[in-house]
């Protein structure tokens, strides 16, 4: 079978290299030949990082798009991250589905708010129903959680697989710390997302007045936390698992609103992985990864951080191994790539001949 894979980004997009690239073994493994053309290059994203200047690699993305849909028809199955081009019409998709070529759509957070939920009302009127209809003419959604398998079912989508966001648990491995050390609450993601991080600052600054405690942001900008007790580590695919080993308890604060919702909980499954106990807020998939005083916490209020946070400080490395033993058992029988790659293939290999009914599995 030959699929052509639409991605969003290259190997720097987390999104797309965790719901489909690292998949590309496993695939060929099954005699699936896939031809991976990304929408937004490397150079886009660390522009994006940077603040840099974003057009020159918007355009080229778009030509490069254009491209690709022009050869469709010697594929077998399209798989799109998302949309073909993001805020157009979904006409290309109309299209595709008109000229009989088959895809498979594929959501890991709420894109459809970026659109419905829009501050201009132009946008809100002309692409809020966008995503409903490139749900609606898709063979096949596949959504990371259960928030954004309901949404496509409203739109009257077709199929709806619910296959989460995994990690590579060969790659992602607990690793022993030395005794002794200072322990590490960390915390991984982009200087775009460390905002979900300055509520908390407070509480930082109470713990580390009290105990010796680092706090340590992976992949933010150093300037967003001069003068706070977070330091701010550089983030590269390679050293990332790295990191993350280094941790004594990961973090993941959000916000909930309904693109909060949305999220798959990528950062809790890559700190579960590593054996790590996590503390989480009480959003969206959140609640169904965490299992409160198993393999972590979850906390609402600063108040709850704050208590959640000094009892995983306080009470030892032993109960801190014991959730974070937990929360590695889960990621095995649930959020690897071992135990989600077959299913995947087999919606793709379903969706491509006609195959399954019913609107939500998984």
């Amino acid at each position: 079978m030959k699929v052509l894979l639409l991605s969003r980004y290259g190997p720097l997009g987390a999104s797309s290299r965790v719901r489909f690239l690292q998949y590309l073994p496993y695939f060929q493994s099954q005699g699936v030949e896939v031809t991976v053309k990304p929408l937004l290059s490397d150079s886009y994203l660390r522009a994006l990082y940077n603040g840099g200047s974003r057009w020159r690699e918007v355009l080229k993305g778009y030509a490069g798009r254009v491209l690709a849909l022009l050869g469709t028809r010697r594929f077998d199955m399209v798989i799109i991250e998302k949309e073909l081009f993001p805020f157009m019409p979904a006409i290309a998709e109309r299209l595709l589905r008109l000229i009989g070529v088959p895809y498979v759509v594929d959501y890991d957070d709420a894109l459809f708010h970026r659109y419905d939920y829009h501050a201009n009302p132009w946008v809100r009127r002309l692409l809020g129903q966008k995503i409903d209809s490139v749900m609606r003419h898709a063979a096949t959604v596949i959504a990371g959680n259960k928030y954004l398998a309901e949404r496509a079912c409203r739109a009257g989508a077709n199929r709806v697989e619910i296959i989460p966001t995994v990690v590579d648990t060969e790659r992602y491995q607990p690793k022993q710390k030395a005794v002794g050390e200072v322990p590490i609450v960390g915390w991984v993601g982009t200087p775009q997302t460390s905002r979900y991080l300055k509520p908390l600052l407070p509480v930082f600054e109470s713990l580390k007045n009290e105990m010796p405690v680092r706090f340590v942001a992976v992949g933010a900008n150093p300037e967003d936390f001069e003068g706070t007790p977070v330091e701010a580590w550089p983030w590269s695919e390679d050293s990332e698992v790295e990191s993350v080993q280094q941790f004594d308890i990961g973090i993941m604060p959000l916000e909930d609103s309904p693109w909060e919702r949305g999220k798959c909980g990528y950062k809790l499954i890559q700190y579960m992985a590593c054996g790590v106990p996590v503390v989480a807020s009480p959003v969206g998939v959140n609640v169904e990864i965490v299992e409160e005083g198993k393999n972590g916490r979850l906390a609402d209020l600063t108040e709850q951080w704050e208590l959640a946070l000094r009892e995983l400080l306080t009470g030892g490395s032993t109960v801190r191994k014991n959730l974070g033993n937990a929360g590695r058992e889960l990621v095995e029988k649930r959020y690897s790539a071992k135990a989600q790659g077959p299913r995947l293939y087999q919606a793709i290999v379903d969706a491509s001949s006609h195959k399954g009914s019913g609107r939500i599995s998984g």
